[in-house]
């Protein structure tokens, strides 16, 4: 698939900010988070820009932007649709707790409530996220249950830190949350290595003598290309990345997304003052470069089986 950087940078911002959104909505919900007015605004504002960021970023890929509102509609039967509906409505309980928290500097009794359901629809619009691609039966790597998995768990993970970051710039305690961090890094760590060995270890589920039908004739192959040059489906579709080359970014993407934060989590929760501070920013930052890559290659090694009528043999 061609890993365009507009759904690149939609998935992970939006990852991100809903990620963030959710832990400071469960730890506001249960009245660990003091109703200090700047914690909210950057927390929050930080959240939501990533957010706001993602989403706009996801019209760049449409051939008309100015329609995108169309999909929203269809929420019964497609999950962008419902991504798309969950995501406008998570901007309600965030508003309601932002001006709250801001404004008046209360985050307990109703307002509780508000953050705990800001976590809710956080949660479940990257679930929805996940299964829009879960749900595309023509792309075998992505029909499988650990992508949604992946999603949430990634964006849980990429949150905790910039959580932790946040709990650092404020002096506020880090230690329960540098624990989390730690294991949501390692989970993820371990079920992004699964699905990438799931992938490479996965049986051929099309040939191009079952797309064609002509399977009982024996082995089926292209006498001559469809067309004399490359079209939507070849660029969109038929992107290829060597083999080679995917193992280096997979390298990259473990070691930035995953190893080296957690080791300047560590030497976060070691430090104090402005060294904690440098370490816990280093980790969030240098994460959201292994997340990207781990993404890009999400999309760069997913073959769709359309590729079949276009030369390749088995997907």
């Amino acid at each position: 698939m061609n890993p365009a950087y507009s759904v690149i940078f939609f998935t992970t911002a939006s990852g991100l900010g809903y990620g963030l959104l959710a832990f400071i909505g469960v730890f506001a919900s249960l009245g660990l988070l003091p109703a200090d007015r700047w914690l909210g605004f950057w927390g929050l504002g930080v959240a939501l820009a990533a957010i706001t960021f993602g989403l706009l970023a996801s019209t760049f890929h449409l051939g008309h932007p100015e329609r995108a509102w169309r999909a929203v509609t269809q929420w019964r039967s497609s999950w962008l649709a419902r991504e798309g509906v969950l995501a406008l409505l998570t901007y309600v309980p965030a508003a309601v707790l932002g001006i709250s928290w801001v404004f008046f500097e209360q985050i307990s009794d109703g307002i509780a409530l508000a953050a705990l359901l800001v976590a809710i629809t956080s949660t479940i619009t990257v679930y929805c996220t996940g299964m829009i691609y879960a749900s595309i039966k023509a792309i075998p790597a992505w029909h499988q249950t650990a992508v949604p998995v992946n999603y949430v768990l990634l964006a849980a993970m990429t949150g905790a830190v910039w959580f932790l970051a946040l709990l650092h710039i404020f002096d506020l305690p880090i230690i329960p949350n540098t624990v989390i961090a730690v294991v949501l890094l390692a989970f993820g760590l371990a079920a992004k290595v699964n699905y990438w060995r799931q992938n490479d270890d996965a049986p051929v589920t099309s040939t191009s003598g079952t797309a064609t039908g002509l399977s009982e004739l024996g082995d089926v192959r292209l006498l001559e290309t469809p067309n004399t040059s490359a079209n939507y489906l070849n660029k969109e579709m038929g992107f290829k990345v060597a083999r080679k080359h995917a193992v280096k970014l997979r390298r990259i993407a473990i070691a930035t997304g995953f190893v080296i934060p957690v080791i300047f989590v560590i030497l976060a929760a070691l430090a104090s003052g402005i060294p904690a501070v440098f370490f816990s920013l280093f980790a969030a930052i240098i994460m959201m470069i292994g997340v990207v890559t781990e993404r890009w290659l999400f999309f760069a090694e997913a073959k769709h089986v359309v590729n079949l009528y276009y030369g390749e043999t088995a997907i």
